[in-house]
């Protein structure tokens, strides 16, 4: 399993996301919403500006 490093504020965000939506761990939300946007990026449902919109939303760039 590989290992990704996360900003500190950040994860600190999705721990508080995760326990709102009722998710076991922050992990189990981290891959559950990757999921979610890997499935829609890989649909070609999304042009380029919503999904640089969406990473910028998750966080993931800036």
């Amino acid at each position: 399993m590989a290992k990704v490093k996360l900003d500190g504020e950040l994860w600190d965000r999705i721990k508080k996301a995760a326990a709102a939506a009722g998710y076991a761990s922050p992990e189990e939300f981290v891959i559950h919403v990757l999921e979610r946007e890997l499935a829609a990026l890989e649909s070609g449902g999304a042009d380029e500006e919503e999904i640089k919109k969406r990473l910028q939303g998750l966080g993931y760039i800036s």
